[in-house]
C-alpha cells in the first residue's frame, strides 16, 4: 500500500491529544468541586503502522475503506475505580456536544469467552486542520483498574501465543478474569465507605492528619499500549 502515513495519521495525532486534554479537565473539574471523580487517568495512543497494516489484512480491508472501517486507529483508555463509575463516564461521554457516538459495546455486562472486559464506545470526533475540518472515528474503553490489569496482561500473552493460549493458560486466565471482577463487585459494596475516606484523605481532614498532600501524578501515567479487542 503506497501511502503517505504520516500525513494520513496526522488528524489522529490531533484528536487523541485533543480527547486526552479535554477528559483530563473533566476530572480535574469533578476534583475541584469537590465531587468523587469517576475518572481515575487518561491515556491514550495512535495504533502503529505496522499494526494497521496486519490488522487490514486480517479483516480484508481495502484501503479506501480504512478510515470508515477501522474504527481504532485513535485510541483513548478512561481508568476508573469503580464500576459504576464507568457507566457515569459514558453518561457523561453520551451528553457532550464535541463528539458524537456512532457505537457502543457492553463488555462488561457481556463479557467476551476470554473473560475480558471493558466498556467500548465509538466517537466521530471533528478535527480541525489547516485544511478544513475532518471527522474521523476513535475508540474509547472505559474500565476499571483491575480490568486494565488483566486486560494488559492477557494482551501481553497474546503476542507471545498470536491468540492460540495453551488450555491451562486460557483456564487460569478465566480464572483470573473473574478474581478481577470478584475484586471490582467487593469494593463496590464498600464504595461509600471508600469515597468517605478518599475525601477526608485529599482534603486532610483525618484524625491526626499532619503529612503534606502528595500529588500522585495519575496524568503522568504512560499511553496505552495497542490493543485491538474486536479480533
Amino acid at each position: 500500500m503506497d501511502k503517505d502515513w504520516n500525513t494520513f495519521l496526522r488528524p489522529y495525532v490531533q484528536a487523541v491529544d485533543e480527547l486526552k486534554i479535554k477528559f483530563r479537565g473533566m476530572r480535574k473539574e469533578f476534583q475541584e468541586s469537590g465531587a468523587h471523580t469517576p475518572i481515575e487517568f487518561v491515556t491514550g495512543r495512535v495504533k502503529p503502522v505496522f499494526s494497521i497494516q496486519e490488522k487490514m489484512q486480517r479483516r480484508f480491508i481495502e484501503p479506501d475503506l480504512l478510515e470508515a472501517d477501522m474504527q481504532d486507529i485513535a485510541g483513548i483508555r478512561i481508568m476508573c475505580q469503580f464500576v459504576e463509575d464507568i457507566y457515569q463516564v459514558v453518561e457523561l461521554l453520551r451528553k457532550r456536544k464535541d463528539m458524537h457516538i456512532v457505537e457502543e459495546r457492553d463488555y462488561i455486562t457481556n463479557k467476551k469467552p476470554s473473560g475480558y472486559r471493558s466498556y467500548h464506545v465509538i466517537i466521530e470526533y471533528p478535527v480541525q486542520m489547516t485544511t478544513g475540518e475532518k471527522k474521523i472515528l476513535a475508540e474509547i474503553q472505559v474500565r476499571t483498574l483491575s480490568m486494565n490489569f488483566w486486560a494488559t496482561i492477557e494482551h501481553s500473552l497474546n503476542y507471545k501465543y498470536q491468540g492460540e493460549f495453551p488450555a491451562e493458560i486460557k483456564a487460569r486466565l478465566q480464572r483470573a478474569a473473574e478474581a478481577a471482577f470478584q475484586l471490582d463487585q467487593e469494593m463496590s459494596a464498600i464504595r461509600e465507605e471508600i469515597q468517605e475516606a478518599q475525601q477526608l484523605f485529599s482534603y486532610g481532614k483525618a484524625p491526626n492528619s499532619h503529612k503534606p498532600k502528595i500529588d500522585l501524578g495519575k496524568e503522568d501515567q504512560p499511553d496505552a499500549q495497542d490493543e485491538d479487542r474486536d479480533s
